[in-house]
């Protein structure tokens, strides 16, 4: 944090060292609490996996069915209705669960920064308590997963079809097929290799054999998706429902959603600001990309326009935006059922802990928006689903949780001790039931791409059980820039303050 500091501007500062003492002291759960022992740890995250795709949430997308197994693993454990993210972007978000620390301390706050294997805290710690490690998927933490036992991740983003993957002992090789299913079948052969390997000795027989702790990261659905060709039929014949916020901008509408550091002082932002599914921004929309451009400039009104008009291209775009997105997750869900079979199949599934998570939300349309990165709700929220041994089933939790916890409670649930430099807080008083009468009352959020890639500006923010607060510093606070955008001078500087309870879409 000391290193960072220097780069900020006063007021943030200020901010920062605020955020940092108050979550540098947490008083962690007792850990004498009767649960199985030693049990399996599987932890899965899909890539921008939102919690409004997930049909446990409810919502417009319910009805689809996209997700039933992950359904029925809320069913069978606790859906938290208020899990988020501290800065909604790969890397730090990884970097936010691997180390249990908010991003201005563990140094990731960006795309660019590596997390070493030193600060690999959630696999070195439970290593070191006896768990057998695995990351098998996407990583996207620049620096190799060393302190795993195993790993066998792609670079970077990774490849939907035919994906490379980088091992410990071997070289990088290609692999045909589906990301998804190619990194399920990697899954399942490390899962079944450790069982080989215990076949005809002691500890086949020994109930505290080793455990596993197992992080199953999917590339999919993130953008730009692409799913299996088995599921091109997916909702084909299908009319996804459409957010309201989808068409409702500016004040044509009647509504002045946003402040000027997204609006502008005279709406000159408004093309600018956040990439698109109609064809409102500038350079990267879905109804420009994948349906038709838009008007030529310089044609008279009177002249014929050929292809759809803005209206038919925002309505084509979305179609197309949510039906392939979808896709992903089905296929997600559908490889997910397979190592549940498999866990069942070998007597696993009640001594495993399933958590299912996604490592930040997506827009899917509201706000006209697509992506993430923004500190509203879409953005902001996660899936997180648990299920397993020590957990009460059928719960809906919504006490404030943030992906800075998530480290803490699995250490916590494999009976080791938490890192005092972890900001986190065990969640397992929760799956039980309860809630600390000290539980956080706030979340904190910064994100720090100020214009990068899809033309948000930097900010932080709070978020309490009811009302948020989001300051947009208009600054970019992170070295180097050149992140892509062809705009990223400074931006207005604004405050917007919403009420969850009367305005929970943020309009």
């Amino acid at each position: 944090m000391i290193q960072l500091l220097p780069r900020l501007s006063p007021v943030v500062r200020v901010s920062l060292t605020l955020a940092a003492a108050i979550t540098a002291f947490v008083p962690w759960a007792a850990a004498d609490d009767p649960r199985p022992a030693r049990p399996n740890l599987l932890f899965v995250m899909s890539d921008d996996h939102t919690a409004q795709a997930v049909g446990a949430y409810g919502g417009r997308l319910a009805a689809l069915n996209p997700t039933p197994t992950i359904d029925r693993l809320a069913a069978e454990g606790v859906r938290f209705a208020n899990a988020f993210c501290t800065n909604s972007i790969c890397s730090p978000s990884r970097a936010a669960i691997m180390t249990g620390q908010y991003s201005h301390v563990n140094g990731v706050i960006t795309l660019r920064e590596p997390l070493p294997p030193a600060r690999q805290h959630l696999a070195r710690v439970l290593g070191e308590a006896g768990y057998a490690t695995a990351v098998i998927g996407k990583w996207h933490l620049s620096a190799r997963p060393e302190a795993f036992d195993h790993y066998d991740v792609m670079e970077g983003q990774g490849d939907y079809f035919n994906p490379e993957f980088f091992t410990r002992d071997a070289e990088p090789r290609r692999i045909e097929g589906h990301s998804t299913d190619v990194v399920t079948d990697l899954a399942l052969d490390w899962l079944k290799g450790r069982a080989s390997a215990n076949v005809g000795t002691d500890a086949a027989d020994d109930d505290d054999d080793e455990p596993f702790f197992l992080m199953l990261h999917y590339k999919a659905p993130h953008d730009y998706f692409e799913n299996a060709p088995r599921y091109d039929d997916f909702l084909a014949d299908v009319v996804v429902p459409e957010p309201a916020s989808l068409r409702n901008r500016g004040t044509e509408a009647g509504l002045k959603r946003g402040s000027v550091a997204t609006r502008g002082y005279e709406g000159e932002l408004e093309n600018i600001v956040g990439t698109s599914v109609s064809r409102r921004h500038y350079r990267r929309s879905y109804a420009d990309d994948f349906v038709a451009p838009r008007r030529k400039p310089g044609l008279p009104d009177w002249a014929p326009s050929i292809g759809p008009t803005d209206d038919e291209a925002t309505t084509l775009a979305y179609q197309l935006y949510l039906k392939r997105y979808l896709r992903c997750v089905r296929g997600i869900d559908d490889n997910l059922a397979r190592v549940v079979e498999h866990l069942k199949a070998t007597g696993q599934y009640d001594n495993t802990v399933i958590v299912y998570t996604g490592d930040q939300g997506m827009f899917l349309g509201e706000h006209d928006y697509q992506d993430k990165r923004w500190a509203y709700e879409e953005s902001l929220r996660m899936p997180l689903i648990v299920r397993g041994p020590g957990v009460t089933a059928g719960q809906v939790h919504d006490a404030l949780v943030e992906n800075v916890d998530f480290a803490p409670t699995l250490i916590d649930l494999a009976g080791a001790a938490v890192p005092a430099a972890m900001q986190g807080r065990p969640l397992t008083p929760l799956l039980k039931g309860d809630t600390p009468d000290d539980w956080r009352d706030a979340a904190y959020y910064q994100y720090w791409m100020h214009f990068g890639h899809h033309e948000v500006p930097g900010h932080v923010g709070l978020r309490t059980d009811r009302w948020k607060l989001i300051f947009f510093h208009g600054r970019p606070l992170a070295e180097p820039k050149g992140w892509g955008s062809p705009y990223e001078q400074p931006s207005p500087p604004a405050w917007e303050l919403y009420d969850l309870q009367n305005d929970p879409e943020e309009t």
